[in-house]
Parts: structure tokens; sequence; C-alpha cells
């Protein structure tokens, strides 16, 4: 009787420490939604640069599927990698590849540039890239958006062009 006594007050104990330990994190993850989603920036914007902040994280996602420019205005893409993944576990960067380009054949090439952030060199299939940054890191870089039409954006870590990938649309 001893026995079942403190199997069931273990089990208890067990269920009532898990219970109180989800709204902590449904809480924390709702905190970071508000945190990216807010800008703390106090420049004031320059009406020809069009500015994209782009989430990655450690499960190998993008918060976009789909970025929309203007045509003949400069792009300004910043590049937050939200997880606490390291860059040589779980490196991000943002590739925007050339019309025409396969991803598959140009991931392979990448998957070899470890020294170049997994950018071949000499590639003329580049329009823009960022350097790979790791968990909590943050870069960005400039371009002119390409001319009008539908380019494909990637993370040329290897392995991770097929699920982190979208479109990038110039109108």
């Amino acid at each position: 009787m001893r026995i079942l006594k403190t199997i069931a007050l273990s089990a208890l104990t067990v269920l009532f420490i898990n219970c109180g330990g989800g709204d902590k994190k449904e809480d924390k993850k709702e905190e970071v939604k508000l945190k990216t989603n807010t800008s703390t920036s106090t420049k004031k914007e320059d009406p020809n640069v069009t500015e994209i902040v782009l989430l990655a994280n450690d499960q190998m996602q993008f918060n976009m599927k789909e970025i929309k420019v203007p045509a003949g205005k400069k792009v300004k893409l910043v590049l937050r990698h939200t997880g606490k993944q390291p860059v040589e576990v779980m490196g991000h960067n943002f590739v925007l590849l050339t019309q025409g380009t396969q991803m598959s054949e140009f991931a392979a090439k990448a998957s070899t540039a470890r020294d170049n952030d997994y950018i071949p060199e000499g590639t003329d299939q580049v329009i823009a890239h960022t350097k790979m940054i790791g968990g909590g890191q943050e870069t960005s870089i400039t371009f002119d958006a390409p001319e009008k039409g539908e380019y494909t954006f990637i993370c040329s870590f290897p392995g991770h062009y097929s699920m982190m990938n979208g479109k990038f649309i110039v109108e």
C-alpha cells in the first residue's frame, strides 16, 4: 500500500509540473512574436528603399514564402536568425537567385563552398546574398531590385534549400 501511495504521489507531482510549464512556453512564444513584429528603428525611412525583415529559425523556416517589392527601388533586406543554434550547426543566409536557376543544382554547388558562406565562387546565378549567420544574429544587405518578374530566394546552408525557399516578386 505504501508503494502505491508513493507511485501515485510521484505521478501527480510529474503531472502537476508538466501542466504548469505549458503556459510559460506559450507566453514566451507570444512574447517573441510581439518583439519581432515591432520596429525599434528611429531612423527616417527612405521612400526609395523598401525594407524587408526576414526571420529564420532553428526549424529551418523563413517566416515568409513570398516577398513583393516595387521595381526600380533599392531593397534593404534584414535577416534575423531567431533560433539559438550556432552558425556551424544551423546557419542561415538569404540568397536571391537569377531567373531560370535550378534550386537543387545551385544548392549542390553551394554545399561545397563552405569557406565562402555556401556561395559558389564566380557564380552568375546570384543577384544578392547575405552572409551566413547563427542563432541570435542579424545581418542585412542593400541591393537594387532586379527587373520586374518572379525570382527564387533560398538559404544555401547544406540541405536547407528544400524547406527554406520562397518567391521574390518584383512588381
